[in-house]
């Protein structure tokens, strides 16, 4: 166990251009408003932005925030961050809340509709899909029912509502649980997010530190943060917590993100290695860690 949330009132400065310095207010955090990030921002000691994973990483990006709990394809395709170590949001089997709802056989769904909000799980989608050889056609999220021969890829808390609402009226095509039986047996974890640290950003060592402190004291009280829970019932929670996500950033993880990042470049969602890559001379992406 870490010790206690270190105290960010005075927080160190972001560099404003080459040479100048400027001393900062309390860093701008940034994070998904999903259930599943909640043992990793409850209690942060300061204002925290929540909003959705594809408007985080556009936020990130431009320099909005210094820090966030973004999509990990966002640092596949902007290596440039520092990343949160020890943390994430993952799964190595069923992931509940990562779904196409479907009807028939997903190999006969004609058209999936996209959540505009997703960013990673959109390009595991394209992976998971063009590995089985399936090839819908891809087409925006309608607040219409679902017709036969159309599917819709749901995420968060959405998927959520949506999967328990409809159990008896879908199949649901859950992406953890897909990623998992392609790696046949082998632990070998996807994640879905990350703590990402601009890098203009001096000292990230404090608020990575206090990251991993604050999901260390929500893991430990698991069960002071579920009672907390106003919409969800708290044996789903338990459950969703327990058995379905994970919240570390170790080694399988870092495997993990590296053959999503091998993938998404064979399917064309990233730039290729140069040619011609062996296993010998491919380069892996280098994470760089606080």
């Amino acid at each position: 166990m870490h010790s206690r949330v270190p105290k960010l009132n005075s927080p160190a400065p972001r560099v404003v251009g080459r040479d100048s310095v400027e001393p900062t207010n309390p860093p701008r955090i940034g994070c998904v408003k999903y259930l599943n990030a909640r043992p990793l921002i409850r209690g942060w000691p300061g204002h925290v932005e929540f909003d959705h994973p594809s408007s985080l990483c556009q936020r990130l990006a431009r320099g909005n925030l210094d820090v966030a709990l973004v999509s990990s394809f966002e640092f596949l395709r902007n290596p440039i961050y520092r990343i949160v170590d020890d943390v994430s949001i993952s799964s190595a089997g069923p992931v509940y809340s990562v779904i196409v709802a479907h009807q028939g056989e997903i190999s006969q769904v004609e058209e999936i509709e996209l959540d505009p909000a997703a960013e990673t799980s959109v390009n595991l989608l394209r992976c998971l899909l063009a590995e089985l050889n399936v090839n819908p056609r891809f087409v925006p999220k309608s607040t219409a029912s679902i017709p036969e021969r159309r599917a819709r890829l749901l995420i968060g808390d959405q998927a959520i509502r949506f999967r328990q609402k409809h159990e008896k009226d879908f199949h649901f095509w859950d992406l953890g649980e897909q990623w998992a039986s392609r790696r046949r047996g082998i632990d070998l974890p996807f994640v879905y997010a990350l703590w990402l640290i601009r890098p203009e950003v001096v000292d990230p060592g404090t608020i990575a530190k206090g990251l991993r402190v604050l999901q260390d004291e929500n893991l430990a009280k698991i069960d002071n943060l579920i009672a907390e829970e106003k919409e969800f019932d708290h044996e789903f929670c338990a459950r969703y917590y327990g058995e379905h996500l994970r919240f570390s950033f170790g080694e399988k993880e870092k495997e993990g993100l590296r053959e999503f990042q091998r993938l998404c470049q064979k399917h064309g969602l990233l730039p290729k290695e140069p040619q011609p890559a062996t296993a010998a001379t491919r380069r892996e992406i280098e994470f760089n860690l606080v």
